[in-house]
């Protein structure tokens, strides 16, 4: 979705666009591949995997996160039919709370 997102912003050209969908689309079934060749000397209880694991989603939270925030939310939030309505301002906003409060419950059980 990050990336997607960026592609469309970027706003490149018509053979850009189709080269970076390509590589796009090409990377989750290269990481299939790629995760169903280590899988046998893959250990997933050791300190260094269980590191990058960490690592790897914390980065993927952190782009989730600002894609919400910057990209999607902002531009809802700051758009004219809000800005100018004070009770949908705070309708809005209470919803943001209660959907991240509600991802929080759901992240106990993940």
């Amino acid at each position: 979705m990050g990336l997607g997102g960026c592609i469309l912003q970027a706003e490149y050209g018509r053979k850009m666009n189709r080269i970076l969908v390509f590589f796009f689309s090409v990377t989750t079934p290269f990481g299939i591949a790629f995760g169903m060749g280590i899988q046998n000397i893959y250990d997933e209880t050791s300190p260094t995997a269980l590191i990058v694991v960490g690592v790897l989603n914390a980065c993927s939270a952190g782009l989730l996160i600002y894609m919400a925030l910057v990209d999607l939310l902002a531009h809802d939030f700051f758009g004219p039919k809000l800005q100018s309505n004070m009770k949908l301002q705070i309708l809005a906003y209470v919803a943001v709370f209660i959907g991240a409060a509600g991802m929080s419950v759901m992240a106990i059980w993940a």
